[in-house]
């Protein structure tokens, strides 16, 4: 009961404050939608609405604020859009009575991502939002490393009660998609406390990302540890320095850690173990119902209904989708895998033009630093999530709003210094993006 008084406390006093900075409100919802701390009180707190009325006084204080409104229309954003009405359509043919319980769940995530568009345009509140994320998901990796060092690598890491990040691979990918941003934080640290704490919760959560014994989770690890290796500065150097650290990790982890991983090796799918089959089983299932239903598939949750034993090859091993790909194809049809996959590509694209742009600038540096590292972020969730089904999770949606706020600074940023050299010119600078601070 006491955790319940003291977050409702230290709740209250933040979301007082949001009332009159819109931006603030975001933070908070972004911490209850990535830690959950609600979900580690006992009483009243446990089941409170912290989350919707951290949206509705954000909402609120955005409506009121005298700040530009204008919304950053861009190609991710139109998709965004498209990807939202459609889900809704086919919600409507959706098989399971759960559809419209978890079509709202994935629509407040996508009216809140919307709202960081409007809200989030200044470098002071994106690092803001990229220090709240990398806190509350890195509270998970640092207790988890801790915990594996002291049980020896036998406790295996689960994420917080009732939230999208619950199972083991979920956490495991949340993590991994994390620490590209965490990387970010330790490039523009200026202390060297700071920055040494940041490399020691780097180390963390890895090791917490190796002890959820998440396949996935080490799939995403190896990709974006080959990425942090490809952007780095000095690439023989931070080589070296992977391997110092991963190599006794992987020695540290027990045997029965070593056998899960090496079922990684199997070519056959009779050498599979159970959960790897009826993965496949679910896969197939989404096929299946996809070339029976191409345009609307079986709406939300489609996995756990009956429609399961009508196209499933196996209707005894029945699970959930376990992948981004086939549960977006399984649900939403082919339109809606397109829509996916189109955002995700058109966001990557961007990013890579932000950078290129971006390294012109040397006062821009730090933006080409944090699109670099989103992008080594989507590129964990595009492997990781293969084998984890978070195709509505916050945090990639989240890296995508980075990048696309990054194109607007940049592009405001250009148009400033073409004003400063040309005011004659009468090039439009919109107000209160690159100048607010808060």
């Amino acid at each position: 009961m006491l955790r319940s008084i003291l977050l409702t406390a230290i709740f209250a006093v933040l979301i007082s404050w949001s009332l009159r900075r819109a931006w603030l409100g975001i933070l908070v919802w972004a911490w209850f939608s990535y830690m959950n701390p609600h979900r580690m009180a006992f009483g009243f707190a446990y089941n409170f609405p912290f989350v919707a009325i951290a949206a509705a006084v954000t909402f609120y204080a955005w409506l009121s604020s005298k700040e530009n409104k204008r919304f950053p229309w861009t190609i991710e954003t139109y998709l965004q859009v498209m990807l939202c009405f459609w889900i809704t359509f086919t919600s409507f043919f959706g098989d399971s009575d759960f559809v419209w319980e978890y079509w709202n769940r994935a629509i407040k995530v996508q009216i809140m991502i919307f709202m960081t568009l409007w809200i989030m345009r200044s470098k002071f509140r994106l690092e803001a939002l990229v220090w709240t994320i990398v806190i509350s998901i890195g509270f998970f990796g640092v207790k988890g490393g801790i915990w594996t060092i002291l049980t020896g690598g036998h406790g295996r890491v689960q994420g917080p009660d009732m939230s999208f990040i619950q199972g083991n691979n979920e956490i495991a990918l949340a993590m991994v998609m994390v620490l590209p941003l965490m990387r970010y934080l330790q490039l523009q640290a200026t202390q060297k406390q700071i920055r040494r704490g940041l490399i020691a919760m780097q180390i963390l959560t890895t090791l917490a990302v190796l002890s959820t014994y998440s396949r996935a989770g080490l799939l995403a690890l190896g990709m974006v540890g080959a990425l942090f290796w490809l952007k780095s500065r000095h690439k023989i150097a931070f080589g070296v320095a992977m391997l110092l650290v991963i190599a006794p990790m992987i020695k540290f982890m027990p045997s029965e850690w070593r056998d899960r991983m090496r079922s990684l090796e199997a070519t056959d799918e009779s050498q599979l173990d159970d959960s790897a089959k009826g993965r496949i089983n679910s896969w197939r299932f989404a096929v299946n119902l996809a070339m029976h239903r191409p345009i609307t598939g079986g709406g939300f949750r489609v996995f756990m209904t009956p429609t399961f034993f009508q196209y499933a090859p196996d209707p005894t091993s029945r699970h959930d989708a376990h992948s981004i790909y086939f549960e977006t194809l399984g649900e939403h049809g082919f339109p809606g895998l397109f829509l996916f996959l189109s955002l995700g590509f058109c966001t990557w694209m961007t990013a890579r033009k932000v950078a290129r742009r971006a390294r012109k600038i040397p006062e821009l540096a730090w933006m080409v630093d944090l699109v670099s590292m989103a992008q080594v972020g989507l590129c964990g969730f595009a492997v990781g999530g293969a084998f984890a089904g978070l195709a509505f999770f916050d945090l990639p949606y989240d890296l995508m709003a980075m990048i696309v706020l990054c194109k607007f600074l940049l592009q405001d940023h250009e148009r400033a210094k073409a004003m400063a050299h040309y005011p004659s010119a009468g090039v439009p600078v919109e107000t209160g993006v690159l100048a607010a601070n808060a």
